[in-house]
């Protein structure tokens, strides 16, 4: 290290935008036009990071100078100029050709010797400190990259595991070349940038051996949406270059940075991906890296612990903090991480600001929504929350690049920079691998069009010609859809809207769509029902986990056994899944409280989960049987919900989401409310403590004619207008035979709302409202607020509208003398 400095301080003597090399450490954000974008952030959190914990490799950068000396001492600049007189980038065999001699002529030039001398005499003080011979990554970085609007991701070459001074030399060589890659070339155009004035920097840079262990991508923002207080980690065995191409599928992990910044461990969702293959060394080969097969254990976990992701997640929100300081503007940052396999220590590689989701409008919701439906032929991780269609184009190899049309559907195992071409002109993409961080995921969220990356075996199911719908506007799972499916895009204006007095929250049912629906303005979320969690990610029956060893059915068993293949105490698999799914809701909307609904199946529905049936009793009428408060207590249903008490704890205290507020379905008597909170409190949910509030459903007539013992047991209410409806009127929604008599705007069923109302404020409880009647009747809704009720809770598409008919009723004049006579002040 004392020869590095010495030798850095030799070099101090010229000027720093004539030297041929710089160090990491001597650059910083500033540099970007002497070394280039990737170079430039290398440097600048070695000096700015490293001391905040945040590890770099160190390493070197031929500079934007040397680039430039090179193009200028040889007289290619006007070559080049005569070979681009006639460029067409929209055809491809021409951008082929210019391109091909383009890096013909590049390579044909050798360096000068005093290039390749500060070249080699600075790769010798690098193996000075890290061993002869030593292992390095070359990596190109544009003078025109890592900008805010335009990434350049990819666009330039990258050699992993060079070693010698001859071969980083060739490498560098080709990197010089690489500025005219066919889509370097192509994305320049499409971006307005001169061929010429860019120039090419090269990171010489000390390789991480993760080889031997694993790498991946992280964003400090959710790469779909927008929200901002998630950073998304994938990791994938072995070198980066996978994950980056999308060539694996990675695991995936989301980590709220709010909490996480408490010290919380706020681990909100883990997926596991498929890893077939990873990128390593080719120890004696003839090749830098080569690909080999992943193990069948190893694929089965994950490869990276919580402990690493948390760590990775910290470092995602120190950089992003420390480069939104820099910039003077909120900043996310796309990210690459190693894990070293020798030394098991992280490492960040590379760091550049995000170009998609940062670039969006704050001030304008766009949805998108299918009106029918077809056939699904094939399903994946959604890019985006748009919609596709046209026909098929399945290419297998990138030489046939030439055959696509615009406006066709792109459909193929994986893309990389050299496809960029023909997917600025895709209406969608469809890809076999992948995950959301991979090339066609980055890609397509820049161009603006839907893809759908992971699929296993679209270019196998979809056929040439094709007409498809390609639907990313669903949640996080991508489906295409056979034929041209009608759709409709919607867009609504959000920014100045009017906030009433009355708390204005979102029923959300679905963790998926937690992170979009958070954009839509509201004060939380009224009913995060847990029914969707369990039936669509957990799928099996609470108590054929905890007693598994009784089941009865081996074919429900082997099911268990696939789904829950990670897990040693299979309890533990509800636990986690249910956590992570109250924890993303919860993270979406914090610090706004989120009303979470105990679980409320009946028993034919509990009876349809796996394995179900071998644990509950066949009912007349389940819909006033077993359900709600009635089973928390009871001996044959307690152990199940102790998972559903764990679940809420963990999210409350590990993950610091105490905006959480916990209400009881169905609870007929105030006493049966005393026994829950008790059965709560033995599981660790005590009411009061670390501010747990429980709220109580008010959705019986019991719960409106004893509001007043109700409300001595619990914090507060939300009227279920369904079921209050139901049982107000004596009859049964499901039966279509009165169906025609349900109707919340019956005067009996105003009546019990406004009683209620008046019990809550009279002891000063919290009431609101989730049921369905506000979304539906915006004369339900006008006489909920005229009764001073603090909060509605609507479906998604009904916030906005409803949010505008509450303004105007609050502010018609007469409203305030009804909230006062109400509240009883004269």
């Amino acid at each position: 290290m004392a020869e590095l400095l010495r030798i850095q301080e030799q070099q101090l003597l010229i000027p720093k935008d004539k030297a041929l090399v710089l160090w990491f450490d001597e650059v910083g954000i500033a540099d970007i036009p002497l070394v280039g974008g990737k170079n430039a952030s290398l440097g600048e959190m070695i000096q700015q990071l490293t001391p905040k914990g945040v590890s770099v490799p160190n390493g070197f950068a031929t500079t934007a100078y040397a680039y430039r000396y090179f193009i200028e001492s040889a007289g290619l600049e006007a070559k080049l100029r005569e070979l681009f007189a006639d460029l067409d980038v929209t055809d491809v065999t021409n951008l082929r050709q210019k391109g091909r001699e383009a890096r013909a002529l590049i390579l044909d030039t050798p360096f000068p010797r005093d290039l390749q001398t500060a070249i080699a005499q600075a790769y010798d003080k690098l193996c000075d400190v890290y061993g002869d011979s030593t292992d390095v990554a070359v990596r190109s970085s544009a003078t025109a990259e890592d900008l805010p609007d335009a990434s350049f991701a990819g666009q330039q070459e990258t050699y992993l595991n060079v070693h010698t001074c001859t071969g980083v030399l060739e490498c560098c060589h080709k990197c010089f070349a690489s500025t005219f890659t066919d889509r370097a070339i192509s994305y320049r155009q499409l971006k307005g940038f001169d061929h010429f004035e860019v120039a090419l920097s090269v990171g010489v840079q000390k390789m991480v051996r993760s080889d031997l262990s694993s790498s991946g991508v992280m964003f400090s923002i959710d790469t779909e949406t927008g929200f901002k207080n998630a950073v998304l980690v994938t990791a994938a065995y072995g070198l980066g270059e996978n994950v980056v191409q999308g060539a694996v599928n990675p695991d995936e992990y989301f980590v709220f940075k709010p909490t996480l910044k408490q010290d919380f461990r706020p681990i909100l969702d883990k997926r596991i991906g498929t890893k077939e293959i990873k990128m390593v060394y080719d120890l004696g080969g003839s090749k830098y890296t080569k690909n080999v097969a992943v193990t069948h254990s190893e694929r089965r976990k994950f490869a990276i612990d919580d402990d690493e992701v948390l760590q990775l997640a910290r470092w995602a929100v120190l950089i992003e903090e420390h480069y939104s300081q820099v910039r003077g503007i909120y900043t996310p940052m796309d990210i690459e991480w190693a894990k070293d396999g020798i030394t098991n220590e992280l490492f960040i590689v590379q760091a550049r600001p995000e170009t998609v989701q940062s670039q969006k409008s704050a001030t304008v919701l766009r949805n998108y929504k299918m009106q029918g439906s077809s056939a699904v032929l094939a399903k994946g991780r959604a890019v985006g929350e748009a919609i596709g269609q046209g026909k098929a184009r399945v290419i297998l190899d990138v030489h046939n690049i030439a055959d696509f049309q615009a406006g066709e559907v792109l459909v193929t195992n994986k893309t990389d920079p050299d496809w960029e071409p023909i997917m600025k002109k895709a209406s969608a993409i469809v890809t076999n691998s992948g995950g959301r961080t991979c090339h066609a995921a980055i890609i397509a969220r820049e161009m603006g069009i839907p893809a759908i990356v992971g699929t296993g075996d679209a270019t196998r199911v979809l056929q040439n010609g094709q007409e498809i719908t390609v639907s990313c506007s669903e949640g996080e799972e991508g489906k295409v859809y056979a034929g041209l499916v009608p759709f409709e895009v919607q867009e609504t204006a959000i920014d100045n809207l009017p906030r009433p007095r009355t708390q204005i929250l979102m029923n959300v049912g679905n963790p998926e769509e937690a992170f979009g629906l958070s954009a839509i303005p509201c004060d939380g979320v009224g009913l995060a029902r847990l029914e969707f969690i369990i039936a669509n990610h957990i799928k099996a029956h609470p108590l054929a986990l905890i007693r598994y060893d009784e089941l009865a059915n081996e074919a429900v068993k082997r099911e268990i056994d696939e789904m829950t293949a990670l897990y040693e105490h299979k309890p533990d698999f509800f636990t986690d899944k249910l956590a992570w799914g109250i924890g993303t809701i919860a993270a979406a909307f914090y610090p706004n409280p989120v009303i979470v609904r105990l679980s409320d199946f009946k028993s034919n529905e509990y009876a349809n989960l796996l394995g179900g049936r071998q644990f509950e009793p066949k009912e007349e009428n389940p819909m006033i049987g077993w359900r709600g408060a009635s089973r928390y207590y009871d001996p044959n249903y307690r152990d199940a919900f102790a998972l559903e008490c764990k679940a809420l704890k963990r999210v409350r205290d590990e993950m610091g989401l105490t905006n959480v507020i916990p209400m009881v379905p169905f609870c007929r008597t105030p006493e049966e409310g005393r026994k829950v909170i008790a059965e709560m409190a033995k599981n660790s949910l005590v009411k009061g403590e670390n501010g747990l509030q429980v709220y109580v459903m008010c959705e019986l007539p019991s719960n409106v004619i004893f509001a007043d013992e109700f409300a001595q047991v619990f914090d507060g209410f939300s009227i279920g207008s369904n079921d209050l409806t139901q049982l107000t009127l004596g009859l049964d929604r499901d039966s279509g035979l009165v169906a025609h008599i349900f109707d919340e705007r019956n005067e009996a069923v105003k009546r019990m709302v406004e009683i209620a109302i008046k019990a809550a404020k009279k002891y000063g409880r919290k009431i609101g409202i989730c049921g369905q009647a506000p979304s539906d009747y915006p004369e339900f809704a006008r006489f909920l607020v005229e009764l001073g009720i603090d909060s509605i809770s609507l479906n998604p598409d009904s916030v906005l509208k409803t949010m505008l008919d509450v303004a105007k009723v609050e502010h018609s004049g007469s409203v305030m003398d009804v909230v006062m006579d109400v509240a009883g002040v004269s």
